[in-house]
C-alpha cells in the first residue's frame, strides 16, 4: 500500500503542525471553538429562572412559616416540574428527532410504579411491625412478610408477594428499576421497530399499542400491582413519619427542580453539535442522512432510550407527590396529552416544551379543580370541569393552524435580530462594511 504523504490531512502545506503562510491573514486563522453556553444561551437563562422560581416558592411555602403558598399548591408545582421534565424528553424525541411517540407516559408511569413498590412495602412493614410488637410471642420473619402481603394485596383477594415485588424491600434496587425497566423496555421496543425501519404514523401507532397493552395488563388483579386500585399512600415517606407534609413537599419540590435543571442541560447537550445536527437531519430527511453514511437506527435508538429513562425518573419524583398511581395514568390518552403540551409550547425548543407543560397542566388544575367560575348563558351553564378537554382540543387545533411554532415561537419574534442595512461598500477591501457586519 502506498504511503499517504504527510501533507495530506494537514490544514496547510508543509505537513502537520505547519503554520499558515505569511500574508494570508484572517482567512487562514482557525475558527475558535464556541463554548456549550455560547451555543445554548437559553440554558443559562433557564437555569437562572428555575433557581429564582425554586427559591421564591420555598420562601413563600408553609415550611418556612410564610404560608402564602399552601402545601397542596407546592405539591402541584412540584408535580408540574416533573411534567415539564417528561415534556422535554418528548420534545427531544419528537421535536428534534421526528419520532412521534405516543408511549412516553408509559415510561413515566413505570418509574412511578417502581418507586411506589418500595414506598408501599416499607410503609406497610413499619405498620405491621409496630402492631405485632405487642404480641405475647414475637412474630417470625415469615409471619411479618405474610402480614405485609395480606395488608398490601388483600384488596385484590391475595396475600402472596408476586415475583415482580422481589426487590421491593430494597430502596437501592428499586431506584435501579426506575432507570433499568423503562430503559430496557425502550431499548427492546426501539430496536425491533427501528431495525424494521418503521416510521411515521405507523411507529406512532406501535407506541400507542404498547402503551395500551401495558395499561390493560396492569388493570388485571393478577398483574401483581393491585389492578385498578393501583398503589396508594405514596406521600407517606418511610423514616420521615415525624416530618410534616409541608417540609416533605418542599424537599420533593427541590428534587424535582434539580432533576429538571439537569435534564435540560443533558438534552441541550444532546441536541447541540454534531449529534444534534444528525438528529435534526433524521427528522428532516432520514433517507439523506442514511445515504451520507450515518447509522440512523443507532441515533434513533439512543434518543428513544435516553428519553425513556428520563421519563421514568420524572415519574419516580411525580407520584410520591401525587400520593397514588393506577393504570389509568399509563393509558394512551396521557401520552396524547403530552404531545399536545409540547405542540402548544413549541416543538423543537426545549424551553417551549417546559412552557407548554407548565402552562397547560396548571391551567388544567385550575379549570378542573373548580377554580374557574362557571359561565351562565341563560339557556345553558358552561361548567369548565366538563368543557376543559374541549377547550384544550380547540387550543391544539388553533396552535397547529395559526401558530405552528407554539408559545415558544414568541421568543423567536422577541429575539429576532434586526436585518442589517445593505447599503454601502460590501467589497473585499479592508474597512468594507462586510467585515463590520461579520464582527457584529
Amino acid at each position: 500500500m502506498t504511503d499517504i504523504p504527510a501533507s495530506i490531512g494537514s490544514k496547510y502545506p508543509g505537513g502537520p503542525g505547519a503554520k499558515p503562510p505569511a500574508g494570508r491573514g484572517a482567512a487562514c486563522r482557525e475558527t475558535p471553538r464556541t463554548t456549550f453556553i455560547a451555543q445554548n444561551p437559553s440554558v443559562l437563562w433557564f437555569l437562572l429562572a428555575l433557581a429564582l422560581f425554586t427559591l421564591g416558592v420555598t420562601v413563600l411555602s408553609e415550611a418556612t412559616g410564610a404560608a402564602i403558598l399552601s402545601t397542596s399548591f407546592v405539591k402541584t408545582l412540584g408535580k408540574t416540574l416533573c411534567l415539564c421534565l417528561v415534556a422535554i424528553a418528548m420534545d427531544v424525541v419528537w421535536g428534534y428527532c421526528g419520532i412521534l411517540s405516543l408511549g412516553h407516559m408509559a415510561f413515566f408511569g413505570i418509574g412511578g410504579y417502581a418507586i411506589g413498590q418500595w414506598l408501599m412495602y416499607a410503609r406497610t412493614e413499619l405498620i405491621v411491625t409496630k402492631s405485632l410488637s405487642a404480641a405475647a410471642i414475637p412474630p417470625t420473619e415469615q409471619e411479618v412478610v405474610d402480614a405485609i402481603g395480606t395488608q398490601i394485596f388483600g384488596v385484590v383477594g391475595s396475600s402472596e408477594f408476586p415475583t415482580i415485588w422481589a426487590f421491593s424491600d430494597s430502596l437501592f434496587l428499586q431506584l435501579l428499576m426506575v432507570i433499568a425497566v423503562p430503559g430496557l423496555l425502550a431499548l427492546v421496543f426501539g430496536w425491533l421497530a427501528f431495525r424494521s425501519r418503521v416510521t411515521g404514523v405507523y411507529l406512532s401507532i406501535l407506541t400507542q399499542a404498547m402503551t395500551l397493552a401495558l395499561s390493560l395488563y396492569l388493570f388485571q388483579n393478577d398483574s401483581g400491582l393491585r389492578g385498578n386500585n393501583g398503589l396508594s399512600g405514596l406521600q407517606n415517606i418511610p423514616g420521615f413519619e415525624q416530618t410534616s407534609q409541608a417540609t416533605l413537599s418542599i424537599a420533593f419540590f427541590w428534587a424535582s427542580a434539580l432533576a429538571l435543571g439537569l435534564g435540560y442541560v443533558l438534552f441541550a447537550w444532546i441536541t447541540t453539535g454534531k449529534m444534534g445536527s444528525v438528529v435534526r437531519g433524521i427528522r428532516d430527511d432520514e433517507a439523506r442522512v442514511r445515504f451520507l453514511g450515518y447509522h440512523v437506527e443507532s441515533y434513533k435508538l439512543f434518543v428513544f432510550t435516553v428519553t425513556a429513562i428520563v421519563a421514568g425518573i420524572a415519574g419516580a419524583l411525580y407520584y410520591p407527590q401525587a400520593g397514588i398511581i393506577n393504570p389509568a395514568e399509563i393509558a394512551p390518552i396521557a401520552s396524547i396529552y403530552l404531545a399536545v403540551w409540547v405542540a402548544i409550547g413549541g416543538r423543537g425548543r426545549l424551553y417551549g416544551a417546559v412552557i407548554g407543560a407548565a402552562f397547560v397542566s396548571l391551567l388544567s388544575s385550575w379549570f378542573t379543580g373548580g377554580g374557574a367560575p362557571d359561565i351562565n348563558l341563560g339557556f345553558y351553564t358552561i361548567n369548565w370541569t366538563d368543557w376543559w378537554l374541549v377547550l384544550l382540543g380547540l387550543s391544539f387545533v388553533a396552535v397547529t393552524l395559526f401558530a405552528p411554532k407554539g408559545i415558544g415561537g414568541l421568543f423567536d419574534l422577541i429575539m429576532l435580530r434586526k436585518t442589517p442595512d445593505r447599503q454601502g461598500d460590501y467589497g473585499p477591501d479592508k474597512g468594507a462594511k462586510r467585515a463590520e457586519e461579520g464582527s457584529e
